[in-house]
C-alpha cells in the first residue's frame, strides 16, 4: 500500500519537473516549444472527457439518496446566494486595487495589437435568453457528448429526483450508478499519469509564444492581479472560512495542493473539477452538497474571473487614454460577470468575455484588448486558481450551514490521519451498508436525544452521518 502511495507522490514531483523543463524549453527554443501545445491540449481534453460522467454520478447518488427534495433546493438556493455575494465582493476588491494601481498608462497600441483585440470580440457576447436555453440539452444524452457542465447538471438533477420519487424501486439503479462512479474515477486516476507530459507541453507552448519582453512591459497588471487574487483568497475567503467553519484556509489549500499544481500546469480549473468532487466527499462533506455546489460553482462562482475582468477593463481604458468613470465601471463589470457564466474551465474564455463586454458598452475600447493578449495565459492561471479555491471554500461553507459535513472527519483528514486514496479517487473505507431490517432500530437509536453512535458487527460509527438518517 505504501509503495503505491509513493508512486503517486513521484507523479506530482514529475509534474513539477515537467513544468520547469517546459519553461526552459520555452525560453531556449520558442519555435519548438510552440509546436508542443497539442500535448497540453490533449491532456486537458482527456480530463474534460471524464467531467460529465463524474458530475452525473455524483449528483444522482447525492440527490437520489436524500429523503426530502426540499433539502436539495435549500442547498442550491444557499449556494447561489453565496456565489452572488462573493462575486460582488471580488468585483469591489478588483475595483479598489485597479483604481489605486492605474495600470496601463504609458503603453502604446499598435495596429497589430488592435486587430488582435478586435478578433477576440467576434462572437463573444451571449444574451441571457441564449444562456438559459443553452442549459437544456438537445437530447437526454447529448449533455454527455457535448461536455456542457450545466446541461449535465440539469439531467443529473432530473434523474436524481426521479430515483428519489421511486423509493425502494430505485435502489438497484443507485447501486449500479455507484459502481459506474468507481469505474469512472479509476479511469481518471489512470489518465492522471499523463499529467507530466501535458504540463510540459502546455507550459512550453505558452512561454515560447509569449517571450520575456511582453512579461516585462505588462508586469504591473500581472503582479497587481496576482496580489489581488491572493488578498481575496487568504484574507477574505480565509476569514469567512475560519469564522463559519472554524477551518484554516491554509490547511484546506494544503489538502488540495496537488489540484493546484494541476491547474497551474494546465491553466484550467476544469482539469481539477473531478478531483475536487472526490476530495470534498473524502473530506466529509455530504454527496448532495458536493454534487450541487461544485458543478454549479464552476459556472456561477467565478471570483477570479470577476477580479480579472475588473482589472483588465481598467487597464485597457487607461492604456487607451480614456479612463472609465465609477458608474461606467460598475455597469460594465456587472454585465461581464453575468456574461462570463460557464467560462471557468475554458482557457481564454475570460479574454473573450472582456472583449465582448467592451464591445457592448464601450466599442471604442475593444482594440485595447490586444494589449493583454500576450499575457492572458499567465493571468488565466491566477483566474483558475482563484476560482478553484473559491469553490472549495464554498463547498465547505454550504456543508457547514446545512449541517451536512462531518467536522470530526474534516479534522482527521486535514491533519493527514485519513489519507486520500490517489489510486481510486474514492473512499473505499466507507461505512458498511446497513441491512434494511436493522435500519429502523438504528434510526430510533440515532434520533434518541444524546445518542451519538451505535455498534454494529464490532464496529462503532456515527449513524446519522453515513446513513443520512432523517429524524421526524
Amino acid at each position: 500500500m505504501a509503495a503505491r502511495r509513493d508512486r503517486t507522490h513521484y507523479l506530482y514531483l514529475a509534474v513539477i519537473g515537467a513544468v520547469l523543463l517546459g519553461i526552459a524549453v520555452g525560453f531556449l527554443a520558442p519555435g519548438v516549444a510552440v509546436e508542443l501545445k497539442p500535448l497540453g491540449t490533449g491532456f486537458v481534453d482527456l480530463i474534460k472527457m471524464m467531467i460529465s460522467p463524474i458530475i452525473f454520478c455524483t449528483i444522482v447518488l447525492g440527490v437520489g439518496s436524500v429523503r426530502k427534495a426540499a433539502k436539495v433546493g435549500a442547498v442550491g438556493g444557499l449556494a447561489l446566494g453565496y456565489f452572488l455575494l462573493m462575486s460582488t465582493v471580488a468585483l469591489a476588491i478588483g475595483l479598489l486595487v485597479g483604481n489605486l494601481l492605474e495600470p496601463g498608462s504609458g503603453l502604446h497600441l499598435t495596429e497589430e495589437l488592435a486587430e488582435a483585440g478586435a478578433r477576440q470580440a467576434e462572437g463573444a457576447s451571449e444574451s441571457t435568453a441564449d444562456f438559459l436555453l443553452g442549459i437544456i440539452p438537445a437530447t437526454l444524452v447529448s449533455a454527455f457528448t457535448e461536455g456542457e457542465v450545466l446541461q449535465t447538471l440539469l439531467v443529473a438533477l432530473l434523474a436524481g429526483f426521479a430515483l428519489q420519487a421511486m423509493g425502494a424501486a430505485g435502489e438497484p439503479v443507485l447501486r449500479g450508478i455507484g459502481h459506474i462512479q468507481r469505474l469512472v474515477f479509476r479511469i481518471l486516476a489512470m489518465i492522471m499519469w499523463a499529467a507530466p507530459v501535458g504540463a510540459f507541453g502546455a507550459i512550453a507552448a505558452v512561454v515560447g509564444a509569449t517571450g520575456v519582453d511582453a512579461l516585462k512591459s505588462l508586469a504591473v497588471i500581472m503582479v497587481g492581479f496576482y496580489l489581488t487574487c491572493g488578498i481575496f483568497v487568504f484574507v477574505v475567503l480565509g476569514a469567512i472560512l475560519r469564522l463559519v467553519a472554524g477551518i484554516s484556509v491554509w490547511a484546506l489549500l494544503k489538502y488540495l495542493g496537488r489540484e493546484f499544481l494541476l491547474i497551474l500546469s494546465t491553466s484550467s480549473s476544469e482539469s481539477a473539477l473531478p478531483r475536487l468532487i472526490a476530495k470534498m466527499e473524502h473530506l466529509g462533506v455530504s454527496k448532495p452538497v458536493v454534487g450541487i455546489t461544485v458543478p454549479t460553482g464552476y459556472s456561477f462562482n467565478l471570483d477570479g474571473t470577476a477580479i480579472y475582468l475588473t482589472m483588465a477593463s481598467l487597464f485597457v481604458a487607461e492604456a487607451m487614454g480614456d479612463p472609465l468613470s465609477i458608474g461606467e465601471q460598475v455597469s460594465l463589470l456587472v454585465f461581464m460577470v453575468i456574461a462570463s457564466k460557464g467560462a471557468a474551465g475554458v482557457t481564454g474564455a475570460g479574454l473573450a468575455t472582456l472583449a465582448g463586454g467592451l464591445q457592448s458598452h464601450r466599442p471604442d475600447l475593444v482594440d485595447g484588448v490586444g494589449l493583454i493578449v500576450g499575457i492572458d495565459r499567465f493571468m488565466s492561471e491566477a483566474r483558475a486558481l482563484t476560482n478553484f479555491a473559491g469553490n472549495a471554500v464554498a463547498t465547505v461553507l454550504v456543508g457547514t450551514w446545512t449541517k451536512e459535513i462531518d467536522k470530526a472527519r474534516v479534522t482527521e483528514v486535514l491533519a493527514g490521519r485519513i489519507p486520500f486514496d490517489e489510486r481510486t479517487l474514492v473512499d473505499d473505507h466507507a461505512p458498511t451498508p446497513v441491512p434494511d431490517q436493522l435500519l429502523d432500530p438504528l434510526r430510533r437509536q440515532c434520533c434518541r436525544p444524546g445518542a451519538l453512535a451505535v455498534g454494529l458487527a464490532g464496529r462503532s460509527f456515527s449513524v446519522c452521518q453515513p446513513l443520512r438518517v432523517a429524524c421526524g
